[in-house]
This record gives C-alpha cells, sequence and structure tokens, in this order.
C-alpha cells in the first residue's frame, strides 16, 4: 500500500490530461481537518516533479502506479456537510467478550472510522458518527427507550459516552445520536405509572394533575386501529408500531418541556445533532402536524445549539418527504437514491445513466423550494434495508458493489455509510440479519467479533473480511477509503449545486457539474459494463474549455483498466468514475 506519509510531497505540477489515470486503491487519506491551503494539485512549495508514465502504460503492481489523489491535500471545512458513518453499537466491537458491542469497544476501533492524522492511510475518513439508540431500552434495537437521560448498561456507562466525545473531538469528528420521539418502550416509567394510574381510577377521567403522563400518550376510551388496551382496565392506548412502544402525545406541553431537557442535556455532553427517528409518524396520518412538531423541534435544537445538525427520517416518496423541510430541518435522508429500489442500484442493474443524472439535478429545485439552506442527506443502505452485496449477481458483481458506493458519496450533502458496506457485508430478510457483526475477521472468536442479535441467521458474508481487504489494494474497503478522499479533497463534491450535461452523457455515461463558491468540478461516471468514449470538447469549467491543462482530481476504478484522457477526449473503463477541475 502506497502511505500518504511518503508521498505527500510529490506534486503533479504540469500534469495535463494527455495520460492514462491509474488508481492506487490501496491509498487513501482521513477526515481529519488540515490547514487552509491551495487546493490546486502541483503547487507545494519545494516539491518535487511526478515520474511521467509513458503514454500507453499500465503498471500491474498496483502499489507502484501513480494516484494524483496522493499530491492533493485534504480540504476539511468544519460545518456540517460531512461523510457519517452509521454504527450498531450491538453489533460493532466488543470489548469485554459478553458478545455484544459496546462504547469501549467502539472507541478501540475509532482510528478505524477517522484516527485524525492526515499522514495516515489507515482509516476511512469519515468525519461524523451516527449512533444507532444507545439509551436504556428491554430490545436488541433500542428504539424503545425507557430512560433518555441514561446509557444503556449493556453498551456502557455515562463516562464511557463522555469519553467517546471527546475522542471523536480531538479528531474532528461529529457525533449524532439517534433521538427516538415518536413512541418509548411500554415499559418506560412515565408509561407504567400513566397505566397504574388509569387502572385505579375505574370508569372516573383523568386528571393530569393527578398523574401528568396520562398525558404524555394518547389515550382512549374508544378501541380502534393502531390502538391496544392497557391491560386490566377500559383504556386504550396509541400503538402504531406495535404494543410495546406506545406513541407519545406531542401535542403535550409538559411533554415538549421535558424534550427540551433532553436534547439540552445531550447537547451540553457534547454531542453534535440527532438523527430524528420516524418523522413522518408524529401525527398518524397528518403530514401538516407532523411538520409542525418538527418545526418546533429543530427550533429549540437551534436555540440550544446553533450549529447542531439534525437529519430527520421521513420514508416517503421524494416529493412527500421533500415536504418535511418546510420545518427548517437540516437533512432528510434522501430515499429516492436508498436500497434495491433506489436510482443508484436501478441504474447499476442496467438502467439509463441519466436516471441519476436527472435525480440528483433535480433535488436543489425540489428541496430549495421549502428550505433554501437544506443539506441533503444522500445514503444508500441503512439498518432498516438489505445490504447492497445482495442486489448485484454475475461476474460483475463486486464493481457494481463498488461504483454504487461511490455514486453514494460524491452526491452533494452529509453522505452516510452503513457501517460494514464498505466491506461488502451481506444480510437480509429479518432486521436482524441486516445488523450483523461488523466483519472485522472470519474468525469469530478473534478479539472485538461481536455475536450478533439473538435470533440472527446463520449466513456466510460474500466477500473477505477487514483483515483480508486491509491487504487487498483493489478490495471493496480500499475503493470505498478512495472514495471518502477524494470527497475530502474538494469542497465542490459535498457542497456543490449539481448540473447535469445531458449534452455530453448518454445511456451509460452521466457527466455532473458541481459548482461551490465560485469553483466547479466535473463529475463523469461510466455506469455500464463495457467502455465508453466521449469528447469533452464543448464542457468550460472556471471559465475554460476541458483540454489539455484541466485538472485531474482522481479515478475511481472498478478493474484494472485505466481512464484515457487526451486532451477533451476520454475513454472511461466500465464501471469508473473521473473527477475533473
Amino acid at each position: 500500500m502506497i502511505r500518504y506519509d511518503r508521498i505527500r510531497r510529490r506534486t503533479v505540477a504540469g500534469l495535463a490530461l494527455t495520460m492514462l489515470v491509474m488508481t492506487a486503491c490501496g491509498s487513501a487519506g482521513n477526515g481529519q481537518a488540515t490547514p487552509e491551503g491551495d487546493l490546486a494539485a502541483g503547487r507545494a512549495a519545494g516539491a518535487e516533479p511526478a515520474a511521467e508514465q509513458p503514454q500507453g502504460a499500465y503498471d500491474t503492481d498496483v502499489a507502484k502506479q501513480a494516484d494524483v489523489t496522493d499530491t492533493i491535500p485534504l480540504q476539511m471545512i468544519d460545518d456540517n456537510y460531512r461523510t457519517y458513518y452509521e454504527v450498531f453499537v450491538y453489533s460493532f466491537c466488543d470489548s469485554d467478550g459478553d458478545g455484544v458491542g459496546d462504547l469501549q469497544g467502539l472507541l478501540s476501533r475509532l482510528d478505524y472510522i477517522n484516527d485524525g492524522d492526515d499522514a495516515t492511510d489507515t482509516d476511512l475518513g469519515c468525519n461524523g458518527i451516527w449512533l444507532m439508540p444507545v439509551n436504556p431500552s428491554p430490545t436488541y434495537h433500542k428504539y424503545d427507550v425507557t430512560d433518555y437521560y441514561e446509557i444503556d448498561p449493556v453498551y456502557g456507562t455515562t463516562e464511557d459516552f463522555r469519553e467517546l466525545l471527546a475522542a471523536c473531538d480531538e479528531r474532528g469528528v461529529k457525533v449524532i445520536m439517534d433521538l427516538v420521539l415518536n413512541h418509548t418502550s411500554s415499559e418506560h416509567p412515565w408509561f407504567r405509572e400513566a397505566c397504574e394510574y388509569l387502572c385505579e381510577l375505574g370508569t372516573a377521567e383523568p386528571d393530569a394533575a393527578e398523574c401528568p403522563y396520562v398525558d404524555y400518550y394518547n389515550f382512549t376510551k374508544e378501541p380502534g386501529d393502531g390502538y391496544c388496551q392497557v391491560e386490566g382496565s377500559n383504556w386504550y392506548y396509541e400503538a402504531r408500531f406495535w404494543q410495546g412502544m406506545p406513541d407519545l402525545n406531542l401535542d403535550c406541553e409538559a411533554l415538549r418541556e421535558e424534550i427540551a431537557k433532553i436534547t439540552q442535556y445531550w447537547l451540553d455532553m457534547g454531542v453534535g445533532g440527532f438523527r430524528l427517528d420516524a418523522v413522518k409518524e408524529y401525527y398518524s396520518d397528518s403530514a401538516p402536524d407532523s411538520i409542525s412538531f418538527l418545526t418546533w423541534l429543530t427550533d429549540t435544537v437551534k436555540s440550544q445549539k446553533e450549529d447542531a445538525y439534525l437529519v430527520g427520517e421521513a420514508w416517503l416518496n421524494i416529493n412527500a418527504y421533500a415536504e418535511f423541510y418546510a420545518s427548517g430541518i437540516d437533512s432528510l435522508f434522501d430515499f429516492s437514491f436508498a436500497g434495491a429500489e433506489g436510482v443508484i442500484a436501478k441504474v447499476m442493474n442496467g438502467s439509463s445513466a441519466s436516471r441519476y443524472g436527472e435525480a440528483v439535478a433535480s433535488l436543489d429545485g425540489l428541496f430549495g423550494q421549502y428550505n433554501a439552506a437544506y443539506i441533503d442527506a444522500p445514503f444508500y443502505t441503512n439498518h432498516d434495508m438489505a445490504r447492497s452485496a445482495g442486489y448485484y449477481t454475475g461476474e460483475t458483481g463486486e464493481r457494481r458493489v463498488k461504483m454504487a458506493g461511490a455514486m453514494n458519496l460524491l452526491m452533494s450533502g452529509s453522505a452516510f455509510v452503513y457501517y460494514g458496506e464498505e466491506l461488502g457485508m451481506k444480510g437480509s430478510g429479518r432486521d436482524e440479519n441486516k445488523r450483523a457483526p461488523m466483519y472485522w475477521s472470519r474468525d469469530e472468536s478473534a478479539e472485538g467479533m461481536c455475536d450478533g442479535p439473538a435470533d440472527m441467521e446463520k449466513f456466510e458474508m460474500k466477500y473477505g473480511s477487514l483483515e483480508e481487504q486491509a491487504q487487498e489494494p483493489s478490495s471493496i474497503y480500499n475503493y470505498y477509503k478512495k472514495a471518502v478522499k477524494i470527497r475530502n479533497q474538494n469542497p465542490e463534491i459535498a457542497r456543490g449545486t449539481a448540473e447535469y450535461l445531458a449534452d455530453v452523457s448518454d445511456d451509460s455515461v452521466c457527466v455532473l457539474k458541481k459548482t461551490y463558491d465560485g469553483s466547479e468540478l466535473l463529475l463523469v461516471f461510466a455506469t455500464g459494463a463495457e467502455p465508453q468514449s466521449l469528447d469533452l470538447g464543448d464542457v468550460e469549467l472556471n471559465g475554460h474549455p476541458v483540454d489539455g491543462s484541466t485538472q485531474i482530481r482522481g479515478a475511481l476504478l472498478t478493474g484494472t483498466e485505466p481512464v484515457s484522457v487526451e486532451g477533451a477526449a476520454v475513454t472511461m473503463p466500465a464501471y469508473s468514475v473521473l473527477v475533473l477541475k
């Protein structure tokens, strides 16, 4: 593997487009902030010129290939445009040998996500972590909270959590935690006390002055769809997911005051924001009411911490979840691109590349009409979806897994990666299968390995473990590292407004221009199984036509064939990406 600290002094000064773009898949930077500097490759003071590659040559020794990304400094900006790594603590890393992941286990593997040192190539480079619920809960998934102010003992202690936040802060990593406000656990003291009170009342009417928690939930004497009976009484409570998750009454002012205390508590501790679970369910079948509550919640959190980041889950079609941006929330997960039926997988399974380009370019107009300051939240899979390794079959399966990951990471906004996707982990069917143990090693007894959820089925992974993939330069893991690195080196990728260039695109090639802060960058995606040739001579970047002076900012290749660039003529191998500036 090429180490970043051994090549960082090299330069691509004078490197024009008349070349073959190679890739050293084993090389990657991380997400730590660097001093502000000139982004233009080849302007490092005192740097030696890079060795010139003979025209038409291709070095089959990946470790010796020239890679222009190794000469470009990281340009991390401390804002809410980040690359988040979604962690299910239960299945990530076990520190005490009980088979269940915990916060100390995550701490021990934090350098895997981001080691805080831009001179290394051993971390993913993610500068954000989304923690699935860590509050006490009777279930393995913990989406039914029993105490909003504590850490589940199976994961550790509040001190462990503080230690994690401090370690992340040192690395420039923002931690957001899952905040589940649509419902609690039926074992939450609020709910249990309310039910005990109702049972003692008999037929009398409840009084919130006697038991304030009766107003925290939606109780009624009328049975109906989505309601469950309070055992031992003639009362019913709303529970749209299942009887163990009673829905909260978010109109209750006393509850809202409690929610404000909860968010303040975690923000004061150092949490950088919240992933908001099931925002469309806040009020059953009433999007306007759900948006109204989300507006209140966003205003509340922003008043407590101005730069807190909020991302909401509204599992709806794109036009419906776009409306939730009217709340002022920073981000909403972009479900349109995710999963086996999303735009990315559709294109990787044969749909026209234009489907991706047109969809990406449409987002600013769609989301911006509700919130001009929106930050998109693209993701490819999450804990509720089958993992992507199962989306693709045949000889090109691995290449498409890689390419799809790049299409997610090169979208604007805050991109999210579900743990293990960077290894091509499998998992489908029941939810427990989608939350399998992080694949550190093939040896199930290896240090840090988790047992996984009790009801998870037994199945074999399709691709190698981290131990294996870290040693293979062309692995999915090393591909992901490089994709994140390119994202970190080019602020236009995450923050830019996207324009789809239909005139130079076709069914197998998508060309997107990203514009940010007066700078333009070109992303060229070859999404088919055959090489593609295109002429970029009519495309302008930063006021100049694409020609021999245009910078190559990187290439993501899924095979051994290089990208051939000669002037404005580009030949792309199957399933590849070229970045120009």
